[in-house]
């Protein structure tokens, strides 16, 4: 049976509009407001034809349509609550390793992965791609983010997204915008001014949607500015659809639409979860406002042409979702585990104790449930392989999620790239055996653990004081003491110069334990860089206490309305993160981009240029050790009249063997030059000089050079 889809010629607005013309009211409403396919009580029910996971929408089979299926997230294919049992899927490392990779290319290709293992368990949109910056180095989803700077976020989820509509499955991104803590996420109202939302959070969205293209994005749950951002008219109708031109969906997060009328207006085109709201929004009330004109009914059929031309430009339509299609689960998980090796930071490194030597007598490795696996976080992204080792978690939305640990364990794989005489394990929680342990063997491998969840801010940013006792007395006692991190973001480390050697390996996924080992055991030369600060203390931060509505009437600058609680990230503006610690003059524990290597790298021949709108800056890197390995190369600007602080503005990840040398040239990215004129709506760069630098980490410069950049103005339209 052929449709009038299937037309040859047709664009994918083109094939929209075909099936909408054909669709009937009951048709469209049915695609406006849906209920988690996730049963949240004994004897619910999910609709007909979900598989089973966050949301389905129904088929249309009389014109070719197939069911809508959507699942989490962005670091594999979940399965909350076991709602498909027996299920397996690769976990990928956090978001935050794929950042610390600074590699669009790797972000790409995990990506593919993500979205191949969607398609071939039946679903066409993943809800992935999250893009928000990371404002609270406490945040409990940091760990589903990707860095602290806009540039880097934007190019980054932007290539990973364009890897998974690559398999004909439609990617989101979210959190849509300035969604930084899940502490009172639902009642937290952020601020900000908008030429620093513009040139920070917003800047990573608009770089991640121009790359990637998603199909469809998704707001937070929290307000922006007093307006939640699910029914924001500046956040949907003004940027989103009207600055940007975007042509996707936006649907709600799970229980965050709040009216019909408003939400239709601002720009909301879908209600998700709506079992978890108030009421069905977008079904009889949104029905009833049309009926009674104050929606107009060309606003459904652009809700509905916005989700069939996403679905058709991913070829979601035209290649449906293959439920059962095997997958070769071997390679993908050493595609994860490459993906983890990339992302590993190795953050001290004394008297080179890394790599460890082959062959030695005795190791010990201590602590983290090493000998079964490695942490993952927790929630909605939380992806479950079989034979994974879960514990007691934390309740979502009413279901259970539980603390995983993905079964790649760090103490297998250690025993087998070490080919080490002996290797002990034991699990730290008793720290005299600990201790014992350690006497009489060559090197003591500590693995610290952090847990974060979706609704589950970090309290602090200490490790437990075990843990941080139990490293302590080690190195007291034992002259090689190596830890590697297990994190959801920064954590402050008052051992730090006790110990030999730490290694940052963020949630490593399915393959962590290899990549763990083979840096450890130099088979691989570490390259990831800290996608985000490391501050010394809570006390550099900009909001050094915890925004929390049960403790907002004893912090000062905190406003409460009702239930409503404000979050003032003007404080810092559009200085996320390292900026921030520039502006203050702040010196932190770990910069941002700082990263060590087991080769050394030299620049060499800095050039800038200015060429009509275009600013590019070129070198000349040379690996001048004795060993393979990446570096990534990281230019930031700043104005000489000190306007704002350094930003970064351009990287590259360059592999170069023993002794080898390129040149690289690098187009710095004029949004991160400019700033935002907020009365002629447009981005303005300021004629005058620029300090242009080469830099090993933010705080650390190499290569400098001053360019005058002369005066553009540029925008979405002249007022």
């Amino acid at each position: 049976m052929s449709y009038p889809w299937q037309k040859l010629g047709l664009n994918a607005d083109q094939q929209a509009d075909s099936v909408l013309a054909a669709m009937t009211d009951g048709e469209k409403f049915a695609w406006l407001s849906g209920p988690m396919a996730i049963p949240l009580h004994k004897g619910e029910k999910i609709p007909a034809e979900a598989i089973g996971s966050a949301a389905c929408y129904p088929s249309i089979p009389r014109l070719g349509i197939p069911a809508i299926q959507q699942s989490d997230a962005s670091l594999g294919v979940s399965a909350l609550g076991g709602v498909r049992p027996g299920d397996h899927a690769t976990a990928l490392p956090s978001s935050l390793a794929l950042g610390a990779a600074f590699d669009p290319d790797l972000a790409e290709t995990s990506g593919k992965l993500l979205g191949r293992e969607a398609f071939c368990k039946g679903f066409n949109v993943q809800l992935a791609g999250g893009a928000n910056l990371i404002r609270e180095p406490r945040g409990g989803r940091n760990f589903e983010y990707i860095s602290e700077d806009p540039l880097l976020t934007g190019i980054i989820a932007g290539h990973n997204v364009r890897g998974i509509q690559s398999q004909h499955v439609v990617s989101t991104v979210k959190h849509f915008a300035l969604n930084a803590q899940e502490t009172g996420r639902v009642v937290a109202d952020s601020r900000l001014n908008e030429a620093a939302l513009r040139e920070s959070d917003l800047l990573a969205f608009e770089l991640a949607i121009e790359i990637g293209q998603p199909g469809a994005v998704m707001p937070g749950y929290n307000l922006v500015n007093g307006e939640w951002a699910s029914e924001n008219p500046f956040l949907l109708s003004k940027v989103l659809k009207g600055d940007w031109q975007y042509p996707g969906w936006v649907m709600s997060d799970w229980g965050a639409t709040h009216s019909a009328t408003k939400a239709a207006r601002a720009g909301l085109d879908v209600q998700s979860g709506s079992n978890l709201d108030e009421c069905a929004w977008f079904d009889h009330p949104l029905r009833e406002a049309v009926a009674r004109g104050e929606i107009d009914g060309s606003y459904i059929d652009q809700m509905i042409h916005r989700i069939l031309r996403s679905l058709f430009a991913c070829g979601a339509i035209q290649h449906p979702a293959q439920r059962g299609t095997p997958l070769d689960y071997s390679w993908h998980q050493l595609m994860a585990q490459r993906e983890a090796e990339q992302g590993i930071v190795l953050l001290k490194n004394a008297q080179q104790t890394l790599p460890l030597p082959p062959e030695l007598s005795r190791l010990v490795v201590i602590g983290a449930h090493a000998d079964q696996g490695v942490l993952a976080g927790g929630g909605s992204s939380a992806v479950t392989p079989q034979g994974c080792l879960q514990l007691e978690g934390v309740d979502f939305m009413g279901i259970q999620t539980p603390k995983v640990y993905h079964p790649s364990s760090p103490l297998a794989a250690i025993r087998r790239n070490s080919l080490a005489k002996k290797v002990d394990f034991v699990s730290g929680d008793s720290i005299e055996e600990a201790l014992n342990s350690a006497q009489g063997c060559e090197a003591v491998i500590v693995f610290a653990q952090e847990w974060r969840s979706e609704a589950l801010d970090a309290q602090g940013l200490d490790l437990d004081d075990h843990q941080n006792l139990l490293i302590e007395q080690l190195a007291a006692v034992h002259p090689k003491v190596i830890v590697v991190l297990q994190t959801g973001g920064a954590v402050t480390l008052p051992w730090l110069n006790k110990v030999s050697a730490v290694l940052e390996a963020w949630y490593p996924g399915s393959g962590g334990g290899e990549a763990i080992a083979g840096v450890l055991f130099g088979r691989i030369n570490p390259a990831g860089r800290l996608p985000i600060t490391f501050p010394a203390s809570e006390q550099q931060l900009p909001h050094p206490k915890q925004v929390d509505p049960s403790t907002t009437t004893s912090l000062p600058g905190v406003k409460v309305k009702g239930d409503i609680f404000q979050i003032d990230y003007n404080v810092e503006g559009a200085d996320v993160g390292y900026r921030w610690f520039e502006r203050q003059q702040q010196k932190p524990l770990f910069p941002f981009g700082f990263g060590l290597s087991y080769t050394q790298f030299s620049y060499d021949d800095l050039q800038l240029c200015q060429s009509s709108d275009t600013v590019t800056a070129s070198l000349t890197l040379t690996n001048c050790g004795d060993r393979s390995g990446s570096e990534v190369i990281q230019l930031y600007i700043r104005p000489t009249s000190g306007r704002y602080p350094s930003r970064l503005a351009a990287f590259r990840k360059v592999f170069l063997a023993p002794g080898e040398s390129q040149r690289v040239s690098l187009r710095l990215e004029p949004r991160v030059i400019a700033q935002w004129e907020t009365t002629k709506q447009l981005w303005h760069i300021v004629a005058g000089e620029y300090d242009i630098f080469q830099a090993t980490d933010a705080a650390t410069p190499g290569l400098c050079g001053t360019l005058t950049i002369s005066a553009h103005a540029f925008g979405y339209r002249v007022a």
